[in-house]
């Protein structure tokens, strides 16, 4: 791995991790912009929870030394969430202000994946 690949790995995992600690306390909390956010998509507040768990569980799995299976779960699971919420915000009609985070997120995702060491993907 080239000393570029492993910045440009390291910048957009950093930057993942704290992306999805970030929302992922805020799910769980329960923030009330949070909460009206999910109930402008439709989606049921119990939601919040899972979604906040899972998201901090795949930032453990993401950082975490070796468990490539595991990495790999979590990159997954980081795009189906993300790429459903774009899917969700242009459903309702939001603006397209509402898409930046989500849309940051599944790029961050994209690039951290992509650009990790040999050492933490899944053998073929």
């Amino acid at each position: 791995m080239t000393k570029r690949n492993k910045i440009i790995y390291w910048i957009a995992t950093v930057w993942l991790a704290l992306g999805m600690t970030s929302t992922g306390i805020v799910q769980l909390i329960q923030m009330k912009e949070e909460v009206d956010m999910m109930t402008l998509l439709g989606y049921p507040i119990y939601l919040l929870t899972l979604l906040g768990i899972w998201k901090i569980l795949g930032v453990i799995a993401i950082l975490l030394p070796k468990l490539p299976l595991l990495k790999e779960w979590a990159y997954a699971g980081f795009f189906f969430a993300m790429s459903g919420a774009v899917y969700s915000h242009i459903a309702v009609g939001d603006k397209a202000i509402s898409l930046f985070g989500p849309v940051l997120l599944l790029i961050l995702t994209f690039v951290s994946w992509y650009f990790r060491p040999a050492n933490k993907k899944t053998n073929s």
